[in-house]
């Protein structure tokens, strides 16, 4: 059995929230439509935004859920050298870089709020 993981990120405006996440992943979108556009992170993972699932997503909603990129090999170095790109593009830093002992991670917010988490992968 062939199985894949797509995580789900609901945002306002697909086309802008894929224009913001191609922008950190450094990638192109592998399937849009007006509402729904996905990114091929690798086999077996897509992230997916999808928009019309729910009207007038606030920034300010608590969220329960985080994307997470998992870094391979990502150290300090990595996570500062992110963060640091990340900040300098002007995106939402919600924690700075810190030791949550399985290693540095930071955490950022999309336009509608979601939640974004840089940590090495275990």
């Amino acid at each position: 059995m062939t199985t894949s993981v797509l995580s789900i990120v609901y945002v306002n405006d697909a086309p802008a929230a894929a224009r913001f996440y191609g922008d950190l992943l450094g990638m192109s979108p592998s399937f849009e439509t007006p509402g729904y556009i996905t990114f091929d992170l690798g086999p077996g993972a897509d992230l997916a935004l999808w928009s019309g699932q729910f009207e007038n997503l606030a920034p300010d909603v608590p969220r329960t859920g985080e994307v997470c990129l998992a870094l391979h090999g990502g150290g300090p170095d990595e996570v500062d050298a992110i963060f640091e790109q990340w900040r300098a593009k002007g995106v939402t830093i919600l924690r700075e870089p810190h030791d949550l002992g399985f290693g540095p991670t930071f955490l950022a917010a999309d336009p509608d709020g979601n939640r974004i988490r840089v940590a090495p992968r275990a």
